[in-house]
Formats: C-alpha cells, sequence, structure tokens
C-alpha cells in the first residue's frame, strides 16, 4: 500500500487509533504504509487516510451513523467509498468478489471516520428546491362523486 499525500495529517491518527480489529468478518492486517488499514487474506478491504477530498458530484451518496459516503461502482467488483465532506478524506475499497459486503464495511468503520471534521454533507435536489418560487398551488379534491345503488 502506498499512503495518501495528505497521510500525515494528525486528523488521520484519530481515525487510525479508532480502526476496527476486524470489519464483516475480516481480521485486520499490518500495513506498512501511514494512515491505512487493511483487513482479509488476501486483502479485501483497504482503507487510505488523507486523499484529497472530492467536491460535489452526482455520484451516489448515503449516511451511515452520521457520516456521507459516496459510492463509486463504476470497477466493480470493486466498490470505492469516500466520506463525503470529512477533512482530510478517506477512500475505502471493497472487494465483493470475495463475499464482502460494503454496506456492513462502512457501518463498522463509521465510527472511526466519523471522528474527522465534517465540512460538507451529501443533499439531494429537493433540498435544494426552493418551493416557494412556485407560488400556492391549488388543491383539488378527487374525491369521486357518490352514486346512488344501482345506477
Amino acid at each position: 500500500m502506498e499512503a495518501a499525500a495528505d497521510a500525515n495529517n494528525p486528523a488521520c491518527a484519530d481515525v487510525i487509533v479508532r480502526l476496527p480489529s476486524s470489519v464483516d468478518n475480516l481480521d485486520r492486517r499490518y500495513t506498512n504504509a501511514q494512515s491505512t488499514g487493511a483487513w482479509g487474506d488476501p486483502a479485501s478491504v483497504l482503507l487510505y487516510c488523507g486523499i484529497e477530498p472530492s467536491g460535489p458530484t452526482t455520484d451516489s451518496c448515503v449516511t451511515v451513523n452520521g457520516v456521507d459516503w459516496i459510492i463509486d461502482d463504476s470497477r466493480a467488483p470493486l466498490f470505492r467509498f469516500e466520506a463525503y465532506g470529512r477533512s482530510p478524506g478517506v477512500e475505502v475499497i471493497v472487494n465483493s468478489d470475495e463475499g464482502v459486503s460494503g454496506t456492513n464495511v462502512i457501518t463498522e468503520l463509521s465510527g472511526s471516520v466519523g471522528k474527522l471534521p465534517q465540512e460538507r454533507k451529501c443533499t439531494a435536489i429537493t433540498d435544494s428546491i426552493d418551493d416557494s418560487q412556485f407560488g400556492d398551488v391549488p388543491q383539488t379534491d378527487v374525491t369521486p362523486e357518490a352514486k346512488p345503488e344501482g345506477e
């Protein structure tokens, strides 16, 4: 493994010391690169702290235990998860070919990654729409008319 560009950021140390000894039933492995983590033999989960955080994106984003995660599935079965809006940035690579669940992994890592300061949050398009610009939209009653029996 190679360390990320900002791996020596002190905030990464707060993450690394809190990493779990296992994720999705995979034991943690020793890594020789600063601010990294790996689980499984062979490694099926890799974590890098100190990456350049991504800006706004149209990639899928989910919130797990208070941490927003961008999901990149363009190289499936390798999935890339990035803790969105956190600085320094953290990415997790999951090889699902080995039976590893990305959902389980980010759930178990969110406690450690959540120690990083959050600067931005994921939003949905509905979060950015100002309903007031549409004015009052009249509501119509769609209750069907009652018909006498026998008609």
